[in-house]
C-alpha cells in the first residue's frame, strides 16, 4: 500500500521538464555507484571519471547506505522511534530509511525530502508503506526548513519524538549558507526524544584522492560540494547527547559483530557520521 497525500504536489509532467541530462546529478551517480539503474549517460561517465581519481568512492556510498541501515534499527528496535524525516534521501535503492523501520515496527511514518525531480518521480512509484504505517515525498530543498516542517506535519505528529536523517545532504549547503543554523533550526522543531542521523564526505590529509575528486566534481557536476573535517562534522552534533562511538568512519559506527575475536576493525572511509540525541 503507498499512502502519499503529496503525489499531487508534484505531477510527473512537471517534474520531467525539470530533469537535467546534460550534466550529471548528484543523486544520480549515487545510484550508479550503489547499483541501481536510475541515472544517464552522463551520470555514468562522470561516476566512473571520479572513481578513477578516487578509487574507493564506491566504498563510501556502500558504507553510508549501511549506516543508515544500523542507524534507522538502533532507533527503531532500541530507542522507540517510529518517525522519520529523511531528507536529502536520494534515488531509491534497497534497504531504504521505510524499508529498514517498518520490518521492525510496521507503523513507522517517513518522511522523504528531496528536491531532485528524478529521485520524486522515482520515489511515488517505489516508496510505499505498510497498511499500518504511512509514507510521505516532498519536493523541497533543505535550506526551506519552514516549508518542510510544514509539509512533513502532515504525516509526522511533531509533538512526539523524530529521527531527523541528513544523510551526505549537508555537504551540499555552503558555508555562507549556514548550515549549522539549518541543523539548528530543524532539531529546535523536534520535541525531546528526537535524535539527528548526518553523515558527511571529509576532507583530510589522509585521502587528498578526495579532494581531487571533489575538485572535478565542482567543475563538472550539480549541485557544488562543500567538503568538511571530522571536527566541522562533529559541531553538528553540538548540544546533542552524542552515541557511542561517536563522530567516525560510517565503516566503523557500530559495524555488524562478525563473532571472529581475530577480526580486523574496519577500514575507514572518508565519510564520517554520528548520532545524537535531544534531550
Amino acid at each position: 500500500m503507498t499512502d502519499n497525500p503529496a503525489a499531487a504536489d508534484f505531477p510527473s509532467s512537471s517534474l520531467n521538464s525539470r530533469i537535467v541530462t546534460t550534466r550529471p546529478r548528484a543523486a544520480r551517480i549515487w545510484n550508479y555507484w550503489l547499483g541501481g539503474g536510475d541515472y544517464y549517460e552522463v551520470d555514468r561517465k562522470a561516476g566512473d571519471e571520479i572513481r578513477r581519481l578516487h578509487p574507493s568512492i564506491r566504498d563510501y556510498a556502500l558504507a553510508d547506505r549501511q549506516f543508515l541501515g544500523r542507524a534507522v534499527r538502533h532507533l527503531a528496535a532500541d530507542v522507540g522511534i517510529r518517525q522519520f524525516l529523511d531528507i536529502g534521501a536520494g534515488l531509491p535503492t534497497a534497504e531504504n530509511t521505510h524499508e529498514v523501520a517498518q520490518r521492525i515496527a510496521p507503523d513507522a511514518r517517513i518522511v522523504y525530502v528531496d528536491n531532485d525531480p528524478l529521485v520524486l518521480v522515482h520515489a511515488r512509484a517505489l516508496l510505499t508503506s505498510t497498511p499500518e504505517g504511512r509514507t510521505d515525498h516532498v519536493d523541497e530543498d533543505l535550506r526551506n526548513v519552514d516549508a518542510i516542517l510544514e509539509h512533513a506535519a502532515r504525516t509526522l505528529d511533531l509533538t512526539q519524538p523524530v529521527a531527523l536523517m541528513l544523510l551526505d545532504v549537508l555537504a551540499f549547503i555552503r558555508e555562507d549558507e549556514d548550515p549549522y543554523g539549518i541543523v539548528r533550526h530543524l532539531m529546535d522543531a523536534l520535541p525531546s526524544g528526537s535524535h539527528l542521523v548526518l553523515s558527511h564526505t571529509i576532507t583530510s590529509p589522509a585521502w587528498p584522492d578526495v579532494d581531487v575528486a571533489a575538485a572535478w566534481w565542482n567543475a563538472h557536476g550539480i549541485p557544488a560540494l562543500t567538503q568538511r573535517t571530522p571536527e566541522a562534522i562533529a559541531r553538528f552534533l553540538d548540544g546533542l547527547d552524542l552515541l557511542d562511538p561517536g563522530v567516525v568512519s560510517c565503516t566503523r559506527w557500530r559495524p555488524e559483530v562478525t563473532g571472529d575475536p581475530s577480526s580486523e576493525e574496519p577500514a575507514e572511509v572518508a565519510m564520517y557520521c554520528g548520532v545524537g540525541g535531544k534531550r
